[in-house]
């Protein structure tokens, strides 16, 4: 959000700044680049993390994601993730990430996750993806209560997984899930059956995401 208005005011008072700056700016990127780098470029992009010196953290890798690929988005509307303060908070109090572990991810990342992305290999790439969520999840479950952040969405996203889905897991602090599937007809079919499978919790909801491979944009009217 931070980084649409700034853009928004960019194009309006034709400040002509780039993206990290405005990031820089709105003071976003404390963390992660992530965000910077996806509504700077759209896709999958890797992000390298900060340093002594970094102002916006870079991106180290940017690939298209195949379009015909999508993204179902499990929300629990009874909670959010940590964020501001707390998030400080739960970082500061969590042990350091194990380093031996840190190696596994990065290789699974570099030599098994990117290449199989490129070759729009659904399977291969999903598989690092929940090996990385797993991983993580559990550095994080001290803090917010397992793997996943919320109970409900855990047990959706074990039913998706056991439906074929690929990809499980959390948005950062969630409680969202996600996971991918190979085509458009394939998703909506396992959200209507997950909406009738899922009822009685009023509070879940399933959205369909399709990719985006461009950045953010401002249209003048």
């Amino acid at each position: 959000m931070s980084l649409a208005i700034g853009a928004g005011l960019n194009a309006y008072y034709d400040l002509g700044l780039n993206i990290r700056d405005i990031a820089a700016l709105t003071y976003r990127g404390r963390r992660s680049g992530i965000g910077i780098g996806v509504f700077e470029q759209g896709g999958l992009v890797v992000d390298g993390g900060r340093g002594v010196n970094t102002i916006t953290p870079p991106v180290l890798s940017r690939l298209p994601v195949p379009d015909d690929w999508r993204f179902i988005l499990v929300f629990d509307e009874r909670g959010q993730g940590l964020h501001g303060q707390q998030e400080i908070q739960a970082f500061a109090a969590l042990p350091p990430f194990s380093q031996l572990e840190a190696a596994r991810l990065c290789y699974l990342l570099l030599m098994q996750g990117l290449p199989a992305l490129a070759e729009h290999d659904l399977k291969q790439f999903g598989d690092v993806i929940s090996q990385l969520q797993k991983s993580v999840g559990e550095h994080f479950a001290i803090a917010q209560g397992g793997v996943f952040a919320s109970p409900e969405v855990a047990d959706a996203m074990r039913w998706f997984e056991q439906q074929g889905a690929f990809a499980i897991g959390q948005t950062s602090w969630g409680p969202t899930g996600f996971c991918a599937v190979a085509n458009q007809d394939l998703a909506e079919s396992l959200v209507a059956q997950a909406k009738a499978k899922f009822s009685a919790i009023d509070k879940l909801s399933f959205v369909i995401a399709s990719v985006r491979n461009d950045g953010g944009s401002v249209v003048k009217s």
